[in-house]
């Protein structure tokens, strides 16, 4: 039996990114649960709305009046998660209990001024500019004094925790690396010490060759279900230069990758014609000075929606005491997303 020949069967699946294993039962698609039914959402329907904390001229939830902004805008988030200048403290009682200080700096990106907008509704010229602000402030917050990573964001949709619909980002920059950070960083760094390539570059090319679970590509970016996607529409944006954060791609590129981001932001749409949710993050190199030249930018898509734009995926029991599980094959979710048209489906 080859991978080409996977029986509808439960069996596991290995992501060696995070290495770690999957459950996958195709099987159980055919059961009576579908999934907890939602409310739908719907687009917001205003360019700008006064009571919104994010729109141009607006107080924010803090007391701060945000600029009239023309196209994206920065600002530090209100109510952040960390804070800098935090002491660097260990305070330990044995083995068992300790806790650190942990310093940092939070962001809001405000992707435009336009609140009725989503990333699948800008033009590719717009994103292109959220692009190049996403890899100013890369290089601006990795380069502070004892910031090692920096995370940027998107949660799109209340299903994902958003409390506003205009269109804003978030970025996260710490003092230590995130744990899936850590685990992406020793899985490339043992597989480029191993191969002398980078693990996501050769993974793409048999993906490419395979062709089952490709999505959507341009010239410089694709992408695919992942053949370990545990959410049941993930996907992952793989590109195909090996480069460790956006810093490092070249202008044409940048341009690329925000027409990728349209490109799979318009099929999601499309797919239960509905705005949406998600979470999408960026996953660079670390920026504490060392060599990471085994590890390349990517980014993850993860979407909880599982078979309508009312039905949920939960990840409860077996996920949260033992390991991720999926009915919905990534080869099918792939082919239902690549059959999608590209053109939004309230463009008319």
């Amino acid at each position: 039996m080859s991978l080409s020949e996977l029986p509808p069967q439960p069996h596991r699946r290995w992501n060696p990114l995070t290495r770690e294993w999957i459950l996958v039962s195709p099987h159980r698609a055919l059961r009576p649960w579908q999934g907890q039914v939602e409310n739908v959402p719907r687009p917001a329907g205003v360019a700008y709305d006064p009571a919104c904390y994010l729109c141009p001229g607006n107080a924010r939830a803090g007391g701060v009046k945000n600029p009239n902004y023309a196209a994206t805008f920065v600002f530090d988030n209100d109510f952040a998660a960390l804070q800098p200048g935090v002491p660097e403290w260990d305070l330990r009682d044995g083995e068992l209990l300790r806790a650190v200080g942990e310093s940092g700096t939070c962001r809001v990106v405000c992707f435009s001024p336009q609140h009725d907008l989503t990333l699948a509704r800008m033009p590719v010229a717009e994103i292109a500019r959220v692009v190049d602000v996403w890899t100013e402030q890369f290089l601006e917050l990795g380069g502070l004094p004892g910031i090692n990573s920096v995370q940027i964001f998107e949660n799109r949709g209340e299903m994902m925790g958003s409390s506003n619909p205009h269109p804003h980002g978030q970025i996260w920059a710490n003092h230590s690396l995130p744990g899936e950070l850590v685990k992406e960083c020793g899985a490339q760094g043992d597989y480029f010490s191993a191969h002398s390539s980078t693990l996501l570059t050769d993974y793409l090319r048999l993906e490419q060759r395979r062709a089952e679970r490709l999505v959507c590509s341009n010239e410089h970016f694709t992408v695919l279900v992942p053949f370990w996607a545990v959410w049941p529409f993930e996907t992952l944006l793989i590109g195909h230069r090996a480069v460790s954060g956006l810093d490092e791609l070249t202008a044409e590129e940048r341009v690329a990758l925000a027409d990728i981001l349209h490109q799979i932001t318009v099929r999601y749409d499309n797919l239960f014609r509905t705005p949406f949710p998600y979470t999408m993050g960026f996953h660079q190199r670390p920026t504490d000075g060392a060599d990471h030249r085994a590890f390349q930018l990517h980014a993850h898509f993860y979407p909880p929606l599982l078979r309508s734009a009312t039905v949920k995926k939960f990840m409860v029991g077996y996920e949260l005491l033992a390991m991720p599980q999926r009915d919905i094959t990534p080869e099918t979710a792939a082919r239902l997303l690549r059959e999608l048209p590209d053109r939004h489906y309230l463009a008319g």
